[in-house]
C-alpha cells in the first residue's frame, strides 16, 4: 500500500508574514489600549487566528517585548539604511530625529511594557548597546569624513539627547529635542566646515 501523500507545508515567508503583521498591529493597539488591549482583537486585525497568533507568542509579555524589540531593530537597521544613501552628517542627523520619533513611540506603549517582569526599565536597558553602537557608528562616519571636529565623543551628544527626553511629559518636548539635534552637531562641526557653511550662507555676512 503506498503511503498518503503528506500536505505541504506553508512557506516559512508566509508565517514570517503572519509574524511581522501581527507585530505592526500589535504595536498600534498597545499602544491605543495599553495593558488592557485584547490579543483576539489584534488577532482579529491581523487577519489571522488565535492559535497563530498564540504560536508566535505564547503569552502577552512574549508579544510585548517582542515588539518592543522589533522598533529598537528597526531603528538600528536605519543606521545602516542612512548611512548607504546618505552623506555621513545628513545620515547622523536624520537618524538623531528617527531616535527621538522612537522615544515618542515608546513613552506611548510603556503602560503595556510595564506589565512584563522587571517592567519597562529592563526592556529599555537591554536595547541599551544596540542604540547606543548604532548612533556610536553614525557619529563616527561623520568624524571620519571630516564633517564633525575628530574629538567629537559621541557619549557627549547622546547624554545632550537623554536630558531633553527626562522632560517627555512638558509639552512640546519633540520641537525643544529636535531643535537641539542642529544645535549639537552645528557645535560638533569642524572648523572647516563652519566656516564653509558661513561663507555660503548669504545671511552670515556682516552687516556694512
Amino acid at each position: 500500500m503506498s503511503s498518503p501523500l503528506a500536505l505541504p507545508r506553508k512557506p516559512r515567508a508566509d508565517a514570517e508574514r503572519n509574524r511581522e503583521r501581527i507585530l505592526e498591529v500589535a504595536k498600534d493597539v498597545f499602544t491605543r489600549d495599553g495593558a488592557a488591549a485584547s490579543l483576539d482583537e489584534i488577532a482579529r486585525q491581523s487577519s489571522i487566528g488565535n492559535a497563530t497568533l498564540y504560536r508566535h507568542f505564547p503569552t502577552r509579555e512574549d508579544l510585548i517585548e517582542a515588539v518592543y524589540r522589533t522598533e529598537v531593530e528597526k531603528l538600528a537597521a536605519a543606521e545602516q539604511r542612512f548611512a548607504a544613501i546618505m552623506p555621513p552628517l545628513e545620515a547622523l542627523r536624520a537618524w538623531m530625529l528617527l531616535f527621538i520619533d522612537h522615544v515618542a513611540e515608546k513613552k506611548l506603549i510603556i503602560p503595556a511594557m510595564d506589565t512584563v517582569p522587571g517592567g519597562s526599565l529592563r526592556l529599555i536597558e537591554g536595547a541599551r548597546s544596540t542604540i547606543h553602537n548604532a548612533f556610536l557608528n553614525a557619529v563616527q562616519r561623520a568624524i571620519a569624513s571630516g564633517d564633525l571636529r575628530s574629538d567629537t565623543n559621541p557619549d557627549d551628544l547622546i547624554r545632550a539627547l537623554i536630558g531633553v527626553f527626562h522632560t517627555t511629559a512638558s509639552p512640546g518636548w519633540e520641537s525643544s529635542a529636535r531643535r537641539l539635534v542642529d544645535i549639537l552637531i552645528a557645535g560638533s562641526r569642524s572648523t572647516s566646515e563652519r566656516s564653509i557653511a558661513w561663507i555660503s550662507s548669504p545671511s552670515a555676512l556682516p552687516e556694512k
